[in-house]
């Protein structure tokens, strides 16, 4: 069924937004990322299903504005700080996972029979993996804080600029692989039309340069400055309105002057906002737009999603998801140990990068406009997204049995982690600061993160003798320059925690938020230590009950202890007399009875 044109885009909007709140609705419930269901949405509003029929080409122009507003809001949210505390790490290991993965896609789209330019751009697609997905996958397991975490949101940055880079150069090589004159003479990139490979791409590398010294050295004081004297103006639609000019002015502007595409200047406008005072309101006030719009890009992707291709090429489609989980996740491993980092950062790492989303259909878009990529290509890289993205929980559910799989005992022979586990060298020992005689009735922190590091520094002002045991390398080597007790591990690990003389520790307080590990932790502390006190940290009164009756002291639910707090604080303002013991029960049991 077709609408008439003057209608079709209110349609359009309609169809796509309702129907992307039903599925994502019903995907939310089923504990999968919404993404799926705005994906699925689209496949039912396109052409290879019955009934009502988008508008693909205004869809197409809408998910443009999605594309802008998405990376707009990764400029925004990102993050040189995060991706420095994690550089030696993240840098090389996403670029050379990437390559991998790509190069790996790349062979066995050519051993379909497909050129290599296709299957590099395919291999790219299914290379780089969703920031939308892992971030929620991390934040539901309350790990996006821990030294896993920051691991995988530094190497998904560096993921991004790599494919940021990608989509700048992809036009201007797409005739040397193998695109139409045609496309490419469509899209500006002359490259394959004249000949003169080389100068298309120093041009166009200058080009990309100099606007990002204009958005670095001019945009950094203009837009924070001009962002600042519209708040001061008071009006909240007139703040909005200057993100949404900054973020679109900045991305046509700089594709009219510097040959840029849309999503390169978004994504620096968005860098750029970032870099003001007010950047947390503008993310705040550009998400509802951004929502929406990115919500219409996922759906315009499902619109070019065939459902044949599952029946007409079940082994492709297979091969596709066996590349994003087990293809990437092998390289992935392998380089995380590589860097002696502890096996479940590892799998951890490998969980969050195997599936694929939004720069994934980027890339995608852009390859079928060049004429690199077939429509059966795109149906590809979508049912990998589709599935991979149902299956990420199940991946990530399956981190710990493979986790003890890999530690059991082999009889005489070592386990698998220890052939696999390189040895972390010095830094896995007391450094020579500390005397050991002395340590007994000392304290073992585990974790020295924003819960962790403020304990050590108040048991250290006290003069209690402590050892902190810290998964982050950066974060003990910096912390070791401090001249502080130290260990780098994982505390999972009874060499580990042997090493911190947790045989002879009074007291361990594990604050780290993993909650696998904190069951771990717990158990091995209760056979080498039974008398020790132990106090943890949790995120949840059903994983603070559990452990609680395993042998803890007291487990502490950040959240509660946050209500705990301001309630005592709003009773002093008040002048009230009150028994905070009883209060933070009254408060457990009420949060209790809300959950049944």
């Amino acid at each position: 069924e077709t609408m008439p044109h003057e209608t079709a885009l209110i349609a359009t909007i309609a169809a796509g937004l309702g129907l992307a709140f039903i599925f994502g609705l019903v995907a939310t419930r089923l504990r999968l990322p919404p993404i799926l269901g705005y994906l699925l949405a689209g496949v039912a509003v396109g052409p290879f299903t019955p009934g009502f029929v988008a508008d693909q080409t205004l869809a197409a122009q809408l998910a443009e504005i999605g594309v802008m507003l998405l990376m707009f809001g990764v400029g925004l949210h990102f993050s040189i700080a995060d991706l420095m505390a994690v550089r030696r790490i993240a840098v090389p290991g996403a670029l050379v996972h990437s390559a991998a993965a790509a190069g790996l896609a790349a062979a066995v789209a050519h051993f379909w029979g497909w050129p290599w330019g296709t299957g590099l751009v395919f291999g790219l697609a299914l290379s780089v993996a969703s920031t939308v997905v892992l971030l929620r996958a991390l934040e539901d397991r309350g790990i996006l804080g821990s030294a896993d975490g920051r691991i995988a949101v530094g190497w998904l940055i560096v993921e991004d600029l790599a494919t940021v880079i990608a989509l700048v150069l992809l036009p201007v090589l797409a005739g040397p692989l193998g695109a139409p004159p045609e496309a490419t003479t469509a899209l500006h990139a002359p490259g394959a039309a004249d000949g003169n490979l080389l100068r298309t791409l120093v041009a166009t590398l200058a080009k990309v340069a100099a606007f990002v010294v204009l958005m670095l050295v001019v945009g950094r004081r203009i837009v924070p400055w001009l962002l600042g004297r519209v708040a001061q103006m008071g009006s909240r639609e007139l703040f909005t309105l200057a993100v949404l000019a900054t973020a679109f002015g900045i991305a046509v502007g700089a594709a009219a002057l510097f040959g840029v595409s849309f999503a390169l200047g978004a994504f620096f406008a968005g860098v750029v906002v970032s870099e003001s005072d007010f950047s947390h309101e503008a993310a705040t006030n550009a998400l509802p737009f951004q929502d929406a719009f990115a919500v219409l890009f996922f759906v315009s992707v499902g619109m070019l999603f065939d459902p044949a291709i599952l029946v007409e090429q079940p082994l492709e489609v297979l091969a596709v998801v066996g590349i994003i989980i087990i293809g990437k996740a092998i390289p992935a491993v392998a380089l995380v140990l590589a860097f002696r980092y502890p096996l479940h950062t590892a799998l951890m790492i490998a969980a969050g990068l195997a599936q694929i989303g939004e720069f994934s259909f980027i890339l995608a878009t852009l390859g079928t406009s060049l004429g690199l990529l077939s429509a059966d290509a795109q149906s590809l890289i979508v049912a990998g997204a589709l599935l991979s993205i149902t299956l990420n929980p199940v991946v990530f559910a399956l981190v710990a049995p493979t986790e003890r799989w890999l530690r059991r005992p082999r009889g005489n022979a070592p386990s698998w982690a220890d052939r696999l586990e390189r040895a972390a060298g010095e830094l896995a020992e007391l450094p020579a600061c500390v005397d050991e005689a002395q340590l007994h009735g000392h304290t073992v922190v585990l974790g020295s993160g924003r819960v962790g590091a403020p304990v050590a520094d108040e048991l250290a002002r006290h003069g209690i003798p402590y050892i902190i045991v810290e998964q982050s390398r950066e974060r003990v080597e910096e912390l070791r320059k401090q001249g502080l007790p130290v260990i780098y591990g994982d505390a999972t690990r009874p060499e580990i925690l042997a090493a911190a003389h947790l045989e002879r520790a009074r007291l361990v307080i594990d604050a780290t938020p993993d909650a696998y590990q904190g069951r771990a932790i717990l158990a091995l502390v209760r056979r080498v230590n039974p008398d020790a006190e132990i106090y943890v940290r949790t995120h949840s009164d059903a994983e603070r009950e559990f452990l609680e009756t395993h042998g803890a002291r007291t487990a502490l639910v950040a959240e509660r202890e946050l209500a705990v707090s301001l309630t005592r604080l709003a009773l002093q303002s008040y002048g009230v007399e009150h028994d905070m013991a009883k209060v933070a029960e009254r408060q457990v049991k009420g949060r209790a009875k809300q959950q049944a």
